[in-house]
């Protein structure tokens, strides 16, 4: 177990200060601060999914807030994942099975990219795989003092995020494939009851709050294929092996009755969680891969199985002919095959090596909010007005006001933590028209897309300001960042009046002559 948590660890560190947050991590950065209160008002509103994890960061940040204290626990949890998935190679097949498993899942691309996330998805991750070690521990023993531990740690990651209950239909499988007692089945029902109970407050609330997945697209058949590959390794070479392996580790799903087998858990785990979402979000899209990011403990576990069974296969295989060939060497002993497992695992990393440190990079994140506000401090000057479109965009400002500090929010009317919102209330339409007819200049910072008119405005007031942009101000030179777009807008001059063309005077008739 130490092993692979020290390499989890490891991966995680390495290049963990990006100089720069995303907008979901901004998110945990800017809730995390608030106080408690604070916290509490804005669950009201918005991500009561992830009011747990916004009181735990409220401590850590506590300590010293900053971006890689904000994902430190999300590197610890990692480690301690890739311990648990080691501890459940090891109960349920032997050491080495674990080792190997642990390791790959370390050295996986989607597990070191959550490690690095100030996000919810590595905890959870972490209490999934306890949750399952627990699970098996209780389903060998039979007792029923080995459910509730289960159910409380079960319970409280899905407090962390409400889809980790998918874990528990992966459980019922295992039960199913091991052809469980009706002891074993009553315990677990009444563990898996309780959990369920204890989640109901949360579904209620966050069905309220559905509209911040409108977002979501249903999946398809390569979004399933696409899961897949990142589950067991993204590059070609690895997920073919990978793939074979597994392929090899299924042979062992169903053991003699009663009996919990490697296979008849991790199968369940690797597959349940994400094809029950997929099914629910054919109806109603719901699926997101960091939402079953705890599913992918499972393929290591697939993987070192069937490379476990490869090499007692060859093993066996090598005595028969030794046996007809007396001169033959002996065969390798244990410490030597797990050497072996351990140098393919580490072929297998650097083989994927430059999809890790090309994760490292800020722009590999759908954003970046701290080079955004690197532009805005160089470009604005004290003074200055600035429209966020939409209002989401005003979370730079948030997350980094020191680089906004002296700028003014033209339409903010309430501030986020005051209002109990991700973003502040502002202003509505008619308000933000009268204040930018105001201004000969304003900063813009805005989608891109957005702004060059790829997609409608979702509010009134997101429509107001863009209409207001485009008929009075024209936009200067631009300075775009992973989608956002830094603009200073000015305001166009006023058309000369010109007095229109005077009318010819008539002719003077001549006067008559004089007689």
């Amino acid at each position: 177990m130490g092993v692979p948590a020290l390499v989890m660890l490891a991966v995680g560190l390495w290049g963990l200060d990006r100089g720069g947050m995303w907008r979901d991590e901004a998110v945990s950065f800017q809730a995390g601060r608030r106080t408690v209160p604070q916290i509490w008002l804005l669950l009201h509103d918005v991500d009561a999914v992830h009011g747990l994890y916004y009181l735990l960061m409220h401590a850590v940040l506590a300590v010293h807030p900053g971006e890689v204290v904000l994902r430190l626990p999300s590197v610890c949890a990692a480690a301690l994942t890739a311990a648990l998935v080691a501890a459940l190679g090891t109960r349920l097949v032997r050491p080495r099975v674990g080792l190997w498993a642990g390791l790959l899942y370390a050295v996986a691309p989607m597990a070191g990219h959550y490690a690095q996330e100030g996000r919810s998805y590595a905890l959870v991750a972490a209490g999934a795989t306890g949750a399952t070690l627990l699970f098996v521990r209780a389903a060998q023993d039979g007792s029923r003092g080995g459910w509730w531990p289960y159910g409380a740690v079960l319970g409280l990651t899905c407090w962390l995020h409400e889809f980790a209950v998918l874990l528990l239909c992966a459980h019922a499988g295992s039960l199913a494939l091991a052809r469980a007692g009706a002891r074993v089945w009553r315990g677990w029902a009444c563990a898996a009851g309780g959990v369920v109970l204890s989640l109901l407050p949360m579904v209620c609330v966050s069905r309220r709050q559905s509209a911040q997945v409108a977002w979501l697209r249903t999946p398809t058949a390569d979004t399933a294929q696409g899961l897949l590959r990142a589950f067991l390794g993204p590059a070609d070479g690895v997920f073919g092996v990978c793939l074979v392996l597994a392929l090899i580790g299924l042979a062992g799903v169903v053991g003699r009755r009663g009996e919990v087998t490697l296979a008849g858990v991790a199968l369940p785990l690797t597959v349940v969680p994400p094809a029950v979402l997929m099914l629910a979000s054919q109806v109603s899209p719901l699926y997101v891969d960091r939402y079953v990011l705890y599913a992918l403990g499972g393929a290591p576990l697939l993987v070192a199985a069937g490379a476990g069974r490869l090499a007692r296969a060859v093993r066996r295989l090598y005595d028969g002919v030794r046996d007809r060939h007396a001169r033959l060497p002996s065969p390798p002993r244990p410490p030597l095959l797990t050497l072996a497992g351990v140098l393919a695992v580490a072929l297998a990393f650097l083989q994927q090596l430059p999809l890790l440190r090309a994760d490292r990079d800020p722009g590999a994140r759908p954003d970046d909010l701290g080079a955004v506000s690197r532009v805005v401090a160089r470009e604005s000057g004290p003074g200055d007005p600035v429209v966020f479109l939409p209002a989401d965009a005003r979370n730079a400002a948030l997350t980094y006001p020191r680089a906004f500090r002296g700028l003014r929010d033209v339409v903010l009317v309430e501030g986020a933590a005051r209002s109990g919102t991700l973003y502040g209330r502002e202003a509505g339409p008619g308000e933000v028209r009268r204040r930018l007819a105001r201004l000969d200049r304003v900063w813009v910072v805005a989608d891109h897309d957005l702004a060059a008119g790829r997609w409608i405005p979702r509010t009134p007031v997101e429509e107001a300001k863009l209409a207001v942009l485009r008929r009075d101000f024209t936009g200067q030179e631009e300075t775009l960042r992973n989608g956002t777009a830094v603009r200073l807008y000015v305001r166009n001059p006023l058309p000369v009046a010109v007095s229109p063309p005077r009318a010819p005077l008539p002719p003077v008739p001549p006067r008559p002559a004089r007689s």
